[in-house]
């Protein structure tokens, strides 16, 4: 696909992400900010291709449920692992690791994230464009 128009697309596309912690354009639509326990929240993010998060973490672990186009997820002194739609990644607690679209296509997935004190997410460095260039 060449145009985010034609990114077929479950939920509304949302507002662009934060360039601190993407590179390149990524579109984020927070389903459910938080829970009625205040435990976990519900994210669609799109991703242009070539798009990526930087590497971070997360204090409670998270889960990736892929809803279309072809990614990568790679988690730190690792090979990165290809994604398509209808692939689950489950993240454990604390594991360095980044997720995006492949250099020639879209990228969407829910991202379920729980939530502790320490909040949901610990951003870290951009994935290096060699790093990434590796993946193909």
């Amino acid at each position: 696909m060449n145009s985010s128009e034609n990114l077929p697309t479950i939920f509304p596309k949302g507002v662009k992400a934060s360039s601190d912690y993407f590179t390149g354009l990524v579109w984020l639509n927070v389903l459910v900010p938080k829970d009625e326990t205040e435990h976990y929240s519900v994210a669609d993010v799109v991703f242009e291709p070539g798009s990526r998060t930087n590497w971070h973490t997360h204090p409670a672990g998270q889960i990736l449920l892929v809803t279309d186009g072809d990614g990568y997820y790679q988690e730190r002194n690792t090979p990165p692992r290809k994604l398509s739609k209808g692939d689950v990644v489950v993240i454990p607690s604390h594991v360095e690791h980044w997720h995006g679209a492949r250099r020639d296509s879209w990228f969407s997935h829910l991202a379920l994230s729980n939530i502790t004190g320490k909040g949901a997410v610990e951003w870290l460095m951009p994935v290096a464009d060699d790093d990434y260039n590796r993946c193909h």
